[in-house]
């Protein structure tokens, strides 16, 4: 859900501070939300992706990939 208010239901947002992720690559979904968990990535809301995925599970993050990489 917190995934939503960000990056929209399917994966494209209006706000242009938010990247569209609808039809990325599952894999590279994955890699950056576990990076974003691991706090490996940087950046203006790096630290609010932290937060957001922090008590997610990778079965979960395999799931959220799997749901924008084919979201349309």
């Amino acid at each position: 859900p917190s995934c939503v208010y960000c990056h929209g239901t399917n994966g494209i947002t209006d706000n242009t501070s938010y990247p569209n992720i609808q039809g990325q690559d599952p894999t590279y979904l994955f890699n950056a939300m576990k990076a974003y968990q691991n706090g490996e990535r940087a950046g203006p809301l790096a630290s609010m992706m932290q937060a957001q995925l922090q008590k997610l599970s990778d079965d979960d993050l395999k799931d959220i990939a799997a749901y924008y990489s084919e979201s349309q």
